[in-house]
């Protein structure tokens, strides 16, 4: 499906979205959005992750729930309005950071084995999530697990430049050499994807 082209979403979109409310999406209250976190964390396949890279933090209730299968996690937004309520959440867990941050503009130095990108990937351009693309695949490790799930309805309407199918089928259109799909599940309003990292050598 061809979308007509549209810009990355700025911060100022969702600062002004949490201004209005504080929970836009209804990620603490919502039936459908308990069972979508279910199933991203049964999606995973190891039971605990060394080092864990969260694309999009929002008000931290999956964030809360990754840090349970993380020695360390990391997670990242461009709102401040909604990760200040992330924050004030998941305060008793010390192995979780924050930082304010917009990829592809910017992205952590360091290496994960696994990096989550929920609900993130159709708020950007193309070109962006193509970027995006580039710099998830070399900050994650050899054997590291990609994980992605995002809401598949699109509507004209949306804000958004892309659809959450569009972002899925980016990643599996990348040479197996670089991600192995690992597996794929589509849920009537959401899909997803867990994909390895492979290493030079399996080339």
């Amino acid at each position: 499906m061809d979308l007509p082209s549209k810009q990355t979403l700025t911060p100022d979109y969702f600062d002004a979205l949490y201004t209005v409310d504080p929970d836009p999406w209804k990620f603490e209250t919502s039936e459908y959005e308990a069972q979508k976190y279910a199933a991203t964390l049964a999606a995973l396949s190891k039971h605990q992750y060394r080092s864990a890279l969260e694309i999009g933090t929002s008000i931290g209730v999956l964030t809360e729930m990754l840090a349970e299968r993380c020695i360390s996690l990391l997670s990242i937004d461009v709102c401040e309005i909604a990760q200040q309520q992330a924050i004030a959440r998941c305060r008793s867990l010390s192995n979780i950071r924050f930082q304010l941050m917009g990829v592809p503009d910017a992205y952590p130095s360091e290496q994960f084995d696994l990096t989550v990108l929920s609900e993130v990937g159709y708020y950007w351009c193309r070109e962006d999530l193509e970027k995006s693309q580039q710099l998830i695949l070399q900050h994650l490790e050899p054997g590291g697990h990609l994980l992605l799930v995002h809401w598949t309805p699109y509507d004209d309407d949306y804000h958004n430049p892309l659809s959450g199918d569009q972002v899925h089928e980016s990643f599996l259109a990348l040479p197996t050499s670089q991600l192995k799909h690992l597996k794929g599940d589509r849920a009537e309003k959401y899909r997803l994807d867990l994909f390895e990292r492979m290493s030079e050598k399996s080339v």
